[in-house]
């Protein structure tokens, strides 16, 4: 009984270990400046990080433990999905938003999400698409319990913006899933934004809405018109605000 016991105790304690070295392994596999990328990604998307401040590269690959090299990829990354601004020889900074921001990013929006709101509607008696509409059903559920329960702005972004990332990667389309996913954070930060004002999350569940019964009816003639005017909504309330 006694060595059936330790038997018992060394096969818990090697299956544990096992679980910690797998652990350790695939986070060890991850490149450095991935783990770079992911981890000013969290501090910014946190708002652990000032406006107000310049952060140095030397200094952040000290804390982090890595060399400048991964930890400037990381850097070039962020700047490049509208994070931070570089200050040459001195490090970056947040990025602030402006017009040019705004009125850019609405016009990636529009472009991509037109041209897939058109095609879902042309082949709304699809499976593939039928599949599509019970999932953005599903969504459009959880952003009205939000509505009617917490009101919270974020988790209504977390919704809004699976239901237009489930209607861009409907296409299986990788270069405008990639390019979607690159202004990624610049939109959340202007939904959020635009969300803020009274009315607003109730104004958006009712175009979506609107989206999502003219996709499913197959109305190709008003769908890009529809969609169109969910993009212009925000965008203007956003111009305002600057």
């Amino acid at each position: 009984l006694f060595f059936r016991l330790r038997y018992d105790i060394f096969k818990k304690n090697t299956r544990f270990l096992q679980k910690i070295f797998r652990f350790l392994r695939s986070f060890c596999m991850i490149p450095l400046n991935e783990q770079a990328y992911k981890h000013l990604q969290k501090l910014i998307l946190e708002n652990q990080l000032s406006y107000h401040e310049i952060y140095s590269e030397t200094k952040l690959s000290k804390e982090l433990g890595i060399s400048r090299t991964p930890l400037r990829d990381a850097v070039h990354r962020l700047a490049q999905e509208g994070y931070i601004d570089i200050i040459p020889s001195k490090g970056f900074m947040l990025h602030q938003m402006n017009r040019k921001d705004v009125n850019e990013t609405f016009q990636v929006r529009s472009a991509l999400e037109t041209y897939c709101t058109v095609q879902i509607s042309k082949a709304s008696s699809t499976r593939k698409v039928k599949k599509l509409f019970k999932e953005l059903d599903w969504i459009m559920e959880c952003m009205n319990d939000i509505m009617e329960t917490t009101h919270s702005i974020k988790e209504f972004s977390e919704y809004d913006f699976q239901f237009h990332t489930k209607i861009i990667d409907y296409l299986e389309n990788e270069q405008f899933s990639n390019v979607f996913a690159m202004f990624m954070y610049r939109m959340k930060r202007l939904a959020e934004l635009s969300l803020a004002h009274k009315g607003r999350m109730e104004q958006t569940y009712e175009e979506h809405m609107a989206i999502l019964d003219c996709m499913k009816n197959g109305d190709t003639s008003h769908i890009y018109e529809i969609t169109l005017k969910h993009m212009e909504t925000p965008r203007d309330i956003n111009l305002e605000d600057l």
